[in-house]
């Protein structure tokens, strides 16, 4: 199995506009105990990327929805 690192510092979009709409930027900036939000159509593309094998499953689940 090979893996995929993603390096801010290897960016060539790193300190660019371009760099502000990124989900890593938005993933690797938040606080700590802040949520990443997404809506229903990009929880459905994670979920078939998901399923293709080309990123890891959602893992998240609801205490909600887990009774």
């Amino acid at each position: 199995m090979s893996t995929l690192t993603i390096s801010c510092d290897d960016c060539t979009m790193r300190s660019t506009v371009a760099c502000e709409g990124c989900v890593v930027t938005f993933i690797c900036e938040r606080e700590p105990d802040d949520a990443v939000v997404i809506d229903v159509a990009e929880e459905r593309a994670l979920r078939l990327l998901g399923r293709a094998g080309l990123v890891p499953p959602l893992r998240h689940r609801s205490r909600a929805a887990c009774g």
